[in-house]
């Protein structure tokens, strides 16, 4: 049976990506959350998120730099947390 995980990504955004990337090989329902701020332009974050949109898995953000994520409130964010079988800080 498929779980809900959610993976919040904070400090270490390039394995936090790549984690989230290698989390959906096991056919679970993957979200990622960027929280608070900016993702830090990379290669390694930029194929890690093009891999993540081409699955796609639920990318979300509070930060309104971030323009390829869908934008949500913190508070919304923490309603969403609820639904979850597993939620994956990083």
């Amino acid at each position: 049976m498929a779980k809900k995980i959610a993976v919040l990504v904070r400090d270490r955004q390039e394995e936090a990506l790549r984690m989230a990337l290698g989390i959906t090989l096991m056919d679970d329902a993957v979200d990622v959350y960027v929280l608070d701020a900016k993702v830090q332009p990379s290669e390694a974050n930029t194929m890690n998120l093009e891999g993540l949109k081409g699955l796609g898995t639920g990318l979300y953000t509070n930060h309104a730099e971030n323009t390829d994520l869908e934008l949500l409130s913190t508070e919304e964010i923490a309603r969403r947390l609820l639904q979850y079988d597993h939620v994956i800080p990083y």
